[in-house]
């Protein structure tokens, strides 16, 4: 096996990079990655279908993942729990465990990193690779590819579909056409042969509503996409337009981003659905509350500040509400994201109407360097060095070692932090 330093293809692939030339890259995606890291902890449920499922006793009960078996069995993630056993009575589930998922998916990026520096994460479990700049050491980006199957098999137990391709969108779309643990391959000259057919929805950045508006326009393949008018695209879509049809004309110049760059979040949410219905306006804001200071440790994490806060509620008929409104003064305190939200609360909704679930989000979040400090504003900072003291305590001790009164007397807030099923992993300082 070949290993190299890093650093002789960072220039290269810089390289590369100003001379513009033809870029190769790869998106390799982790197959079935939950319940793939499930089945290595539980060796017994070998050959039996599985899912990773959340926990219903907290009304989280739906699979969030599933292995091969399950999947040809019809179980489909985000279903109910109930709805998979009637499918595939045999199916076993297990409870998810995201510092091992984070585990595997770190070891993964670090083989990654020894191909190219320039290595994006898309989630968990998928990343782009632009390998243009390595390829006079590991060979054209097939042969790459192939490699790192073959090692992320070797050394990890797990598989990975990879696609290549000479743009992001392209590359993601020859990873979802086979698995598991295969390589696709879709160059400039023949990749409208293999994807030309498919529905524009294929398309990472298209969803199912733009789809859908494209075919009311005579525009149902990849293909006429393509070549559609783009005036009368901008018309109906706006300045997406340009980008739909650059991606599936091959033109999308779009980079992979360094390996280094730490990818800032133009917003920061955090949600639940509790235990039992919210009957009041006092255990709502227990819930906020609780919410807000997941926000607010997130935002103080990334060096951020909001300038406002968004609400999302749903009823137990389950029926979605939200609506967002600017901050006084740009903020990552905690009080300041659960008074705004709840202000937004009570724009919205009126008890005694019962609610299954609240989201609270942080948005048009800038830099906290770029706020400057007011005339009357406490230079000393005491609440923010107060809050960023707590968050030292609960990272040591756990997040129940240092609570607010308003949340000691409620059950709905006891599962919103470090077991709570719908976070997908804990976020660490050092990613």
């Amino acid at each position: 096996m070949r290993y190299y330093k890093l650093q002789p293809l960072v220039l290269q692939a810089q390289n590369v990079y100003n001379n513009r030339v033809d870029r190769t890259i790869l998106h390799c995606d982790l197959n079935n990655f939950y319940a793939s890291v499930e089945q290595k902890l539980h060796p017994e449920y070998d050959g039996l279908p599985l899912a990773v499922c959340g926990d219903p006793k907290k009304r989280h009960g739906i699979v969030l993942a599933k292995n091969q078996l399950a999947k040809k069995a019809g179980v489909q993630t985000g279903e109910a729990i109930w709805i998979s056993k009637q499918k595939c009575p045999d199916i076993v589930f297990v409870p998810p465990h995201y510092d091992e998922y984070v585990r595997y998916s770190k070891q993964v990026f670090a083989l990654y990193t020894q191909y190219t520096d320039r290595v994006e994460s898309f989630g968990i479990d998928e990343c782009w690779l632009d390998v243009t700049g390595s390829k006079a050491l590991f060979g054209d980006g097939k042969t790459i590819a192939d490699e790192l199957r073959e090692r992320v098999k070797k050394e990890t137990g797990l598989t990975i579909s990879v696609g290549v391709s000479f743009t992001k969108t392209l590359a993601k779309l020859g990873s979802d056409l086979k698995k598991p643990d295969a390589t696709t391959v879709l160059d400039r000259q023949h990749y409208m042969d293999i994807v030309g057919d498919l529905s524009p929805g294929e398309l990472i950045m298209i969803g199912g509503r733009t789809s859908k508006k494209l075919e009311t326009l005579n525009i149902h393949t990849i293909r006429q996409l393509a070549s559609a008018d783009r005036e009368l695209l901008r018309y109906h879509f706006g300045v997406i337009a340009d980008n739909m049809i650059d991606a599936a004309a091959g033109l999308e110049t779009d980079e992979v981003k360094l390996a280094t760059d730490r990818r800032m979040p133009k917003s920061v949410s955090n949600g639940t659905t509790t235990p039992r219905n919210i009957q009041n306006a006092d255990e709502a804001k227990a819930v906020i509350y609780s919410l807000a200071e997941l926000v607010a440790m997130r935002l103080r994490q990334y060096g951020l500040v909001a300038q406002g806060v968004s609400l999302a509620i749903k009823d137990p008929e389950l029926n979605w509400m939200s609506k967002q409104s600017p901050l006084p003064m740009a903020s990552s305190n905690s009080c300041d994201i659960a008074e705004g939200s709840i202000r937004l609360l009570e724009k919205i909704h009126k008890f005694p109407q019962p609610l299954r679930a609240i989201t609270v989000g942080a948005i048009r979040l800038i830099p906290q360097s770029d706020i400057q400090i007011g005339l009357f504003d406490d230079p000393d900072d005491k609440e923010g060095k107060l809050e960023r003291s707590i968050d030292a305590i609960r990272g040591k001790y756990g997040y129940h070692s240092v609570q607010r009164g308003i949340v000691l007397d409620t059950d709905l807030t006891g599962n919103l932090h470090e077991d709570d099923d719908f976070r997908p992993f804990h976020q660490s300082k050092s990613t």
